[in-house]
């Protein structure tokens, strides 16, 4: 017996209607969580990496990258950015299995202001994407919204066909730049935003309409539509699933496990609150950016200075927590992996 139209909408979760007006991306290193439910793309960065390579169902993906690394020589930190990007692209092609669309795999945050370098990483992780047989269509490159980090973008885009994602993303002036660079993807963090307020103003709480998170969101989505940007918004870093609830229509939503379940086990209505339509509809004047007037504009947004600053430095910091556990790992035989992994982990 078939089911009414309205029937099937009380009983589909929050996250299947979600999935109706957004494309919805897992934010997550761990393949149980994307198999479990089911997103279209896949999102890393080296506090995630850090966090499933600790796991031990994992292992075997830190190991195969350490022989990568060791095998290909050089001095120690050499052996260890080769490891490093290796185990990135691991854990890139396991979602890939489990995954329809793309992952984004980001390249080393403390290279955020180095043009030239980021250019050079991208093309590295691409290069081994493609050697383990993946197009380079199914991969975002991740790249801090730094204006270096723009400017790698475009020139990513433009030159060589590699599809970026710009990630810690806070200001206006960052998204405006982003778009000018036409950049495939952008990914402005909300409940970083929501955290600044939260700590910086007398406000402690906030209904979802009124978040500053996705208060930004809004208007960035609404630029883009209204200018016929191309580039496509991914709201990410949610604290809540009312943020969520409160961007169904834009692009992209990249969410962790813990807010999918909620999601997945709410049975609340959702209805888009963002649209195509009424975002021409807005009152938003075009914006010209040159670098000067993007550092000044950024610079202006003292939220957005500093919660970039701290995004490179605590994704620079799981970095290098990350290489720590492969210098330690490297250093002994496999024979012994097992029990030094449990004793380094918990130094980590």
């Amino acid at each position: 017996m078939s089911v009414s139209p309205v029937k099937r909408q009380r009983m589909e979760s929050a996250l299947e209607q979600l999935k109706q007006y957004t494309v919805v991306v897992a934010d997550t290193g761990d393949f149980n969580a994307i198999e479990e439910y089911k997103p279209q793309d896949a999102t890393t960065n080296p506090s995630l990496i850090l966090a499933a390579a600790r796991m031990p169902e994992y292992q075997h993906l830190l190991k195969e990258a350490i022989q990568y690394g060791k095998g290909l020589g050089g001095t120690e930190d050499e052996q260890v950015t080769n490891v490093m990007e290796k185990l990135f692209v691991n854990f890139g092609l396991e979602i890939l299995k489990k995954i329809p669309g793309r992952v984004s795999t980001e390249v080393d945050a403390r290279l955020s202001f180095d043009k030239d370098e980021m250019i050079l990483r991208a093309c590295r992780l691409i290069q081994l994407y493609k050697d383990a047989g993946i197009d380079k269509e199914r991969i975002l490159i991740k790249l801090s919204s730094t204006w270096e980090g723009i400017q790698a973008g475009k020139e990513l885009e433009e030159k060589h066909g590699i599809h970026c994602n710009m990630t810690l993303l806070f200001s206006f002036a960052q998204a405006v730049a982003c778009a000018d660079a036409h950049v495939t993807l952008i990914s402005p963090f909300v409940g970083r935003i929501l955290d600044w307020y939260k700590e910086n103003t007398e406000k402690k709480s906030f209904e979802p309409s009124e978040d500053p998170g996705v208060q930004s969101v809004t208007k960035i989505y609404n630029y883009y539509k209204k200018f016929d940007y191309k580039t496509v918004v991914m709201g990410a870093s949610f604290r809540n699933s009312g943020e969520i609830k409160a961007l169904a229509g834009c692009d992209y939503l990249t969410i962790s496990p813990a807010l999918l379940s909620e999601l997945s086990k709410d049975s609340s209505k959702i209805k888009p609150t963002l649209s195509v339509k009424e975002a021409k509809a807005s009152d938003l004047q075009k914006v010209q950016l040159d670098e000067k007037k993007f550092r000044w504009l950024h610079n202006e947004d003292r939220m957005a200075v500093e919660k970039l600053s701290d995004g490179i430095r605590k994704f620079a910091a799981d970095a290098i927590k990350l290489e720590s556990m492969i210098k330690v790992s490297g250093l002994f035989t496999y024979k012994h992996y097992a029990y030094l992994d449990i004793q380094m982990l918990s130094i980590c």
